[in-house]
């Protein structure tokens, strides 16, 4: 299963999230055979933006899609998270993402008891949300006590580490990927799909990577594609290269959120000739 972790577009001016431009995304995603869509995660910059914003946007996605929905309600204070993982499940969202407290750095123990009182309040599909190269990481021994609880619905993991992958799905445990460039041969193995950032722009490489593997086609050439993309990525601050991906795509993410220095900018504009150039190819096979 492929859930693309939508970006989120921005006004032009401000920190408000352009609602209209975001559903025009939602659309283009569900156009090319996605599973579901994953909103406001890393991909989708919800720190930049005010619970207000984040739910009223939620709400309308569930109401606009045809496709299963998860939120990330990630907050940094407790009680901001509760109110937003309320308001999707509320609102019908298929499960929501919780990261554990962010920014700051937290023992494991603060995070068992964050994600256990979490799940004591917020009754509903619930996933851990382990992304350590943003905020502190959820290591495999919480995340499998955790998920032993039965309180939880099964976890993102975005650390790339594959160790972490055999562990959970050895043990039973619904496991989406978060790293891209692992997830054909998770998915070979029985993973539960992926929530991938490369698919908020490029989701028929991401769907095709999916069918290939779990028919266990070869995916070598798919492959192949998705590193060099992830190479360009990897040049700039996340995510700027899938918005600026995004807008070749006739899509309208809005601003970036800081700007970039003059040599980002030059290779910026070498990353915009080269994703032209191979879309114009995709187009003519």
């Amino acid at each position: 299963m492929i859930y693309p972790a939508a970006i989120t577009p921005r006004r032009s001016t401000g920190v408000s999230i352009d609602i209209a431009a975001a559903l025009e995304s939602l659309s283009f995603l569900e156009s090319h055979g996605v599973d579901g869509i994953t909103l406001l995660g890393s991909t989708g910059e919800f720190l930049h933006f005010e619970s207000q914003d984040r739910g009223r946007f939620a709400a309308m996605a569930v109401k606009r899609c045809r496709v299963p929905i998860l939120v990330n309600v990630s907050h940094s204070a407790f009680e901001g998270a509760v109110a937003l993982g309320q308001q999707a499940l509320d609102d019908g969202a298929a499960g929501i993402l919780l990261l554990p407290p962010n920014y700051y750095r937290y023992t494991q123990d603060s995070i068992r008891a964050w994600f256990l009182e979490f799940a004591a309040q917020v009754k509903g599909p619930i996933y851990l949300y382990n992304i350590p190269q943003f905020t502190t990481e959820i290591q495999l021994p919480t995340a499998l006590d955790l998920l032993a609880t039965g309180a939880f619905a099964g976890i993102k993991d975005s650390s790339g580490i594959w160790e972490n992958f055999e562990a959970i799905h050895k043990a039973g445990h619904k496991i989406f990927i978060g790293a891209d460039l692992m997830y054909a041969r998770a998915a070979r193995l029985g993973a539960t799909g992926s929530i991938s950032g490369t698919a908020s722009v490029l989701p028929e490489w991401m769907v095709a990577i999916d069918r290939c593997a779990r028919a266990g086609q070869d995916t070598t050439e798919l492959e192949a594609r998705l590193a060099h993309f992830a190479r360009w990525m990897n040049q700039f601050p996340f995510p700027v290269v899938l918005r600026e991906a995004a807008v070749i795509r006739g899509l309208k993410p809005g601003p970036h959120a800081c700007p970039l220095g003059p040599d980002e900018l030059r290779r910026l504009e070498e990353f915009r000739v080269w994703f032209r150039e191979g879309m114009a190819a995709d187009q003519h096979q």
